[in-house]
This record gives structure tokens, sequence and C-alpha cells, in this order.
């Protein structure tokens, strides 16, 4: 029987992937100004039951796990606020649709960039362009800080569970890891985190968010390229 789908962050060390979960290059496509605009698949990495991911930024296998975390002393303390997204949103209510959004989750992603930003366009949401490119806006929002609501509803896209290695070429760097879908997380100590439609994990090693993404990644210039790129379907 195949282990259910689920990553468990281990002490300083990788993030332990099991059930087959299904790992894929996702890139974020930029605009002339750099701002990412659309993502694009970049092939599926082999099919494994079980893998680890690196999560210290230093492995040579990346986006897989070599052990260079026990070389560097790695520390992966989690030091985000495990609180329920619901309970550390605000909303922004607009015309036609509403937007909540939880800052601290900002992976830096920059799709909300655009035509003066998400918010501006969901307070224009009565106008159906800027209406259409706020939802879009916030749904490619890869960490899900932004998510845009209708009627009460949540508008989310419809994800497969698996796992995305961002690359960034707008801002010349690579990402943080997407999880997709509703993939649980386990903490360390076996406590488990909110299961979301969208998360970002980092894989730098350098948040002060961990295990979530900060957009560390922009400003450590972690864009060296993965050394297990060459095994992507």
């Amino acid at each position: 029987m195949n282990e259910k789908k689920r990553i468990v962050i281990t002490r300083n060390g990788p993030y332990r992937v099991t059930g087959g979960v299904p790992l894929l290059r996702e890139v974020a496509e930029p605009d002339e100004k750099g701002d990412p605009v659309a993502w694009k698949h970049g092939g599926e990495y082999p099919r494994r039951e079980e893998y680890r991911l690196c999560r210290c930024g230093r492995s040579g296998d990346r986006p897989y796990c070599d052990g260079s975390h026990e070389n560097i002393g790695f520390e992966g303390e989690e030091t985000c606020d495990r609180r329920d997204y619901a309970d550390k949103c605000r909303k922004l209510e607009g015309p036609e649709i509403d937007l909540t959004d939880a800052s601290e989750l900002c992976s830096q992603a920059r799709f909300c960039h655009r035509e003066g930003g998400t918010w501006r366009l969901v307070r224009r949401s009565d106008d159906p362009e800027a209406r259409d490119l706020a939802i879009e806006q916030a749904c490619n929002c890869p960490s899900g800080r932004l998510v845009a609501w209708r009627s009460g509803e949540p508008i989310e896209p419809d994800f497969e569970p698996s796992i995305g290695v961002v690359e960034d070429p707008g801002a010349g760097v690579s990402g943080p890891l997407w999880v997709r879908g509703g993939v649980p997380i386990e903490s360390e100590d076996g406590t488990p985190y909110e299961t979301r439609n969208r998360v970002t994990l980092c894989r730098c090693g350098r948040s002060e968010n961990k295990p979530l993404c900060d957009g560390s990644h922009i400003k450590a210039r972690f864009g060296a390229p993965d050394e297990s790129e060459a095994e992507v379907e």
C-alpha cells in the first residue's frame, strides 16, 4: 500500500516527501519589467514514491537533498506563525469581488504588481477587465497570500496534489517549492500545518519565516541551476 501523500519537515534537515507526490519544474514567465505574468510548466522530474528535497540551499543535487545540511550545520528551526490563514489575513472589500491578504506569507513572486496591483484592481472590480485581472493575479500567487472571493466563496485554481520547483527568470533566481493541491505538511514535532491549496516552502535556507518562503532567495541571489534539471522529462 502506498504511503499517504505528505511532506514532513525534518529537524535541521530536508523535506521528506512520501506518497508519490509529483515533482515538476514551474517557470514564472516575466513581462518586459521582469514581473511574472503567467506560469509555464517546465517538465516533470522522474516519479518516486518517496524523496527528500533540499531545505538548506547547499545541495549539489538540487532540488534533492545530498546531505549538505549536515556539513554546514544548517539550522532550520520553524519560526513561522502557525495560525490558520483565516486568523491572520486582512480583508479588502470591492464592488464585485473581495480580497484576503496574509502579508506574512509573501514569497515575493510579484504576480500582484501589474496595473497598479491586485488591491487597486479589486477596488475597481465593477470593471470586468479589472475584476478578471485581479482574480488572475490572486490565483497566480503561489504562496496563497492573496485569495479572491466572490459571493462569500474563495476563487481557487484547480490543482492536483504536486510540488513545483520554481524558477524566476525575471529576478534571475531560483524560487521556492510550490506545494499545490492540499498536500499535508507536518512539522518536525509531528504537528500538522493547516492544509491549503497553495503554499510556498523555502529551499534557499535563508528564510526568516521557516519553513515558509519569505522571498529571501531574491536577496541571496539563489540562482545556481539545479544539478538535477538534466533529469527533468
